[in-house]
């Protein structure tokens, strides 16, 4: 930010046409994107990695309109090893 060694942040940012969040943002941690930490991967293995290609993405072809929640009920139906609580 060019115009914050003369003006204050809101006044720079509205020079630099980027909102003052933004501003505050880049004041705090002016690192540029290519710098930064890249995010971390999945944390947890994917509880349906193994039935997704073979059965979802079948359903889903074959009925495109078909709502996800019919889907969820359907994959608890076939697998009853699976918790209520995946996501």
């Amino acid at each position: 930010m060019k115009y914050r060694q003369n003006n204050s942040i809101e006044v720079a940012a509205a020079k630099a046409s980027i909102s003052r969040a933004t501003a505050y943002c880049i004041k705090k941690n002016p690192d540029l994107p290519s710098q930064k930490q890249k995010a971390r991967g999945r944390r947890r293995p994917d509880p349906l990695e193994h039935i997704f290609d073979a059965e979802v993405v079948p359903l889903l072809k074959a009925a495109p309109g078909i709502r996800a929640v019919a889907i969820y009920q359907e994959m608890l139906r076939r697998h009853p090893d699976l918790s209520e609580g995946i996501r």
